[in-house]
């Protein structure tokens, strides 16, 4: 019994703000899904995971599940399961930066590594149909061709991640201060 008293109850506001949070990932999603790997989710995984801390663990899956039932439950979803939450654990660790630079360089890198994560299927897919070399085939040749995809993940994570750090921060830092949300 002790060790549940000193465990953090989910609330209903934490649903709510997981709710708020997935909701603002899939509007931003949706409003530049005409730009090619140009998007904001990496920009908010950061955010919230700075601000929000530990609940981002609800926001990751919810937003992949809500991808998957959208777009449908594809090679490109399995990818989504490992390589969202490996960036907000990557700012979990770093949480307490507060310099837009760190920020802005993992957010590029983790645009140019995007494509590097997402073969990962591709790998697991041509060793199971043709063995190791084919994984390895496979997997290179879907990297390689989306290489320049990566280029410009990264510049506009980068560069989004410059801009709007700190007004956005700024926003969330006057909110957190106000008392909309601890």
């Amino acid at each position: 019994m002790e060790i549940l008293k000193n465990t953090k109850a989910i609330t209903t506001y934490d649903i709510a703000l997981t709710g708020l949070m997935v909701a603002v990932i899939e509007v931003s999603k949706m409003l530049m899904a005409m730009l090619p790997n140009i998007e904001l989710t990496s920009f908010w995984i950061i955010m919230f995971t700075i601000f929000f801390g530990w609940k981002i663990v609800f926001v990751v899956p919810v937003f992949i599940l809500i991808e998957g039932c959208v777009y449908g439950f594809g090679m490109w979803w399995v990818m989504y399961l490992y390589a969202w939450p490996l960036l907000a654990a990557i700012v979990w660790t770093i949480r307490k930066q507060d310099s837009v630079w760190v920020y802005s360089i993992i957010s590029g890198v983790f645009g140019l590594c995007f494509g590097l994560l997402c073969s990962l299927p591709y790998f697991v897919v041509g060793f199971v149909g043709g063995g190791l070399r084919s994984g390895l085939l496979l997997a290179f040749n879907w990297w390689i061709a989306g290489i320049p995809f990566d280029i410009i993940h990264c510049v506009a994570n980068f560069l989004l991640m410059f801009v709007l750090y700190k007004p956005i921060r700024s926003l969330m830092m006057k909110a957190k201060n106000m008392g909309y949300f601890s």
